[in-house]
């Protein structure tokens, strides 16, 4: 059933989507409870919720992903039951996951046209495929070049080309996941003019994110889901954040804190012509009692960087922590010498998958006191241990014998902060640590975070995420191509200065 062009059944208010009753178990788990919901024509939509409330699962029912256990949709007029993502793109259903699906090695044309190619006989007509690229750009006023490698495009630029996709197959219903977790302040607000664009010449966008603010900004509508049940829906002028946060967790949450000015002390960890895999050379310091937030956009160096201070990944450069030198030691001796790590990917670098949540709990220190003895693990002592450490961070289930597999994106993302904080290393890398959780566990770490640097600790930073780098930071360096574009205080950032130099500007005078 292809969508319908803007007609009657599109007039702006009338419903395009109805959800009714909607009904999703998996095994213990009753994911959707009975959900109601539905979008008007030419509406942002948005969709908040905490961890496993139940918004992943919606989507993936609405595109098709998964099936419903029970309900009923219905999508211009027409009873809906996708069994594929293919039958929804036929639909007129587009979506635009979180973590972009295009193929770096391909122009921007190829990578949209990919599976739906243009023919003239049995060749791929990729001059029809920019022609209509072109004609799309200018009518939503998305400007990306067809012909530019995706590889060399930036993280909003690439975003722009998923949306250009889903505009391709004739999409009037676009789903966007998270779509600002990685974009600079200029790129959001260019996304953001996209959207009104799009919903301009009707059509109806879903829009899933974290940031409460951006939801009140962009969007007409919020519904709010909760363990698996929606739990109201309302004018998003007409609900603050703080009650939002308070319908996603069912408790008040406080939205900002007040903090102590940092005591830095000695420099506890420093680099000094550091270099890796193209990036660099990076001199920094980082003091005790200090968070020292490195910005920038992804692909600029901050792995290069994480992997460098590790061990993971060969460098050149001098390393100190606690001032001793630590470039030519084994990632298991800057572990024993204090260096923690939240990697950036949780689960290709933070937890060992096919393992319970205990075992991953101890992977820093399984082979010594008080996980072993005389060279025997000791797992009762792991049994002990786990479901204290579970709770402190609220990881769920607190089950020690769960598997990390098992768990969501959240829950593995607070198992990796059980670990990486409950250790209380000296230097802690935390890059992008609240990646993928809700408001209420977002407020969790960053308080212990900073209880860590109050304690004498110093953290290094590393996150997307400007509003929160401008929270927590004391110092804050921007990296852009691999170099630091800019150091300064807190007290003299704003999200503008630090935009501006993450997309390579020159760094201006400071703030007044």
């Amino acid at each position: 059933m292809p969508a319908p062009r803007a007609g009657s059944d599109e007039e702006r208010g009338r419903p395009v989507l109805i959800v009714r009753n909607l009904i999703k178990r998996f095994p213990g788990i009753l994911a959707l409870d009975s959900i109601d919901f539905d979008l008007r024509a030419g509406e942002v939509h948005a969709v908040l919720g905490e961890n496993g409330a139940g918004k992943s699962t919606l989507m993936h029912i609405l595109y098709g992903l998964i099936r419903p256990d029970a309900g009923e949709m219905m999508l211009w007029g027409r009873r809906y039951a996708p069994s594929s993502p293919r039958d929804a793109v036929l639909s007129g259903v587009g979506m635009v996951h979180q973590h972009f699906l295009l193929i770096p090695a391909l122009t921007v044309a190829q990578n949209v046209v990919l599976g739906d190619e243009p023919r003239r006989g049995p060749l791929i007509d990729l001059r029809a495929a920019e022609d209509r690229i072109d004609r799309l750009r200018t009518a939503y006023g998305i400007e990306v070049d067809p012909t530019a490698l995706v590889a060399d495009l930036s993280v909003g630029m690439r975003q722009r080309v998923e949306v250009l996709k889903a505009l391709y197959r004739d999409a009037r219903l676009l789903i966007l996941d998270e779509p600002t977790a990685l974009l600079t302040p200029q790129e959001t607000r260019h996304l953001f003019r996209a959207i009104q664009e799009l919903t301009a010449r009707g059509i109806s966008v879903i829009f899933i994110s974290h940031k409460l603010d951006e939801v009140r900004l962009v969007s007409q509508r919020v519904t709010v889901l909760r363990r698996g049940r929606a739990v109201g829906t309302e004018r998003s002028t007409e609900i603050t954040p703080g009650e939002l946060a308070r319908r996603m967790t069912g408790h008040e949450v406080t939205m900002s804190f007040r903090r102590q000015a940092s005591s830095a002390g000695e420099p506890l960890l420093r680099i000094e012509d550091l270099s890796a895999q193209g990036t660099g050379p990076l001199t920094l310091d980082l003091c005790a009692g200090e968070i020292l937030g490195v910005a920038g956009i992804e692909g600029n160096g901050q792995e290069a960087l994480i992997g460098a201070l590790a061990g993971l990944i060969p460098a050149r450069g001098k390393v100190w922590l606690g001032g001793a030198r630590i470039d030519h030691l084994t990632v298991r001796q800057r572990v024993e010498a204090g260096l923690g790590l939240v990697p950036s990917d949780r689960q290709e670098d933070g937890l060992v998958l096919p393992m319970t949540a205990a075992e991953n709990l101890a992977l820093r220190s399984y082979y010594r006191r008080p996980y072993a003895r005389w060279g025997m693990l000791d797992l009762a002592q792991w049994s002990r241990e786990t479901p204290g450490k579970l709770k402190a961070f609220d990881v769920r289930p607190p089950s020690g014998g769960v598997k990390a597999e098992a768990l969501s994106g959240g829950n593995q993302q607070k198992l990796v902060l059980a670990r990486e904080i409950g250790a209380e290393p000296r230097v802690l890398i935390a890059s992008q640590p609240t990646r993928g959780l809700d408001v209420g566990a977002t407020e969790f770490v960053h308080r212990r975070l900073i209880g860590l640097r109050d304690s004498g600790r110093g953290i290094l930073l590393v996150s997307f995420d400007l509003d929160e780098v401008l929270a927590l930071s004391d110092r804050i360096a921007v990296l852009s191509r691999g170099r630091i574009a800019g150091l300064m205080p807190r007290r003299e950032a704003d999200r503008e200065a630090l935009g501006l130099l993450m997309m390579g500007a020159p760094p201006r005078g400071p703030a007044s």
